[in-house]
């Protein structure tokens, strides 16, 4: 049985799923978002037809919008024994398993967000309405979910510089030119060109698939080491109190609540003062 609340499973063929998140208000990620996506990865990892799995969101605005921090000292739960937390066992495993996954993003992919989708193999944005964003040092942390590792893999040293070190939005042609996703496609555009893709490739041969990214999976693919001590700064600097002092300015100026501060944040959470 589903027990899934937050991840709809569209099973459109049996080589074929897409996976929609649903969290209202804006789509947070928060301990029971990162249970369910570990269960889902024991089903992905385990069927026996799967190929390719697409993961979108049921929200225009907001395809992931960060992590939650409301909830942030909450204890993570995982399904299974694991020697990672469960953020980064989920996105090792993404990154790994050799079902081909693919993020089709509308709207704001900002923090844990931009994480996830770093984590899948391929990303495909609407121009129009996808946002980027890596704010977490406005906020006194760094990016603790693989953001450090994956962005200077895409983009090079230097961009993942800028975009992690400003904090700032970053439109889907400046997403695609800095190798941060695979390609920025007209919004009328990217639901059948992603279909068209899935179908080319659910139409070849599993091992073969399988084979290829594993190949693949050589270079580029950070170790898990890495992304943990990327989080123990992103702990660390949670638990400062600089941190602690700035943010009950960003909640009162309505992180975690739909509105302008969150359609805005990059641009908002450099002007807190």
């Amino acid at each position: 049985m589903n027990m899934n609340t937050q991840f709809t499973v569209n099973r459109k063929m049996p080589d074929y799923w897409r996976i929609t998140f649903h969290n209202p208000p804006i789509n947070l990620v928060d301990p029971d978002s990162i249970f369910e996506l570990l269960t889902l990865m024991d089903q992905i990892e385990t069927d026996p037809d799967l190929k390719v799995v697409v993961f979108d969101s049921a929200d225009p605005e907001y395809f992931i919008a960060h992590y939650d921090m409301a909830r942030a000292g909450e204890q993570q739960k995982s399904p299974k024994e694991s020697d990672l937390p469960p953020w980064i066992d989920f996105t090792t495993r993404l990154s790994n398993t050799l079902v081909v996954s693919i993020a089709e993003i509308r709207g704001r992919a900002r923090g844990i967000g931009s994480e996830f989708a770093l984590a899948c193999d391929m990303r495909f944005a609407s121009q129009e309405r996808a946002v980027f964003g890596q704010p977490e040092v406005a906020v006194g942390v760094v990016p603790g979910g693989d953001g450090n590792e994956m962005l200077s893999r895409l983009a090079g040293r230097a961009r993942a510089l800028e975009v992690i070190l400003s904090g700032n939005d970053y439109d889907a042609q400046t997403a695609e030119r800095y190798g941060w996703i695979n390609r920025a496609i007209p919004d009328v555009e990217l639901d059948g060109f992603v279909e068209e893709l899935v179908r080319r490739i659910s139409s070849f041969d599993r091992q073969t698939l399988r084979e290829a990214k594993r190949l693949l999976n050589r270079t580029g693919i950070p170790d898990a080491s890495e992304m943990l001590e990327s989080r123990t700064a992103f702990i660390s600097g949670a638990m400062s109190n600089n941190t602690q002092k700035r943010l009950p300015k960003v909640f009162a100026r309505g992180l975690g609540q739909r509105g302008d501060f969150e359609l805005h944040l990059g641009h908002r959470v450099g002007n807190l003062e």
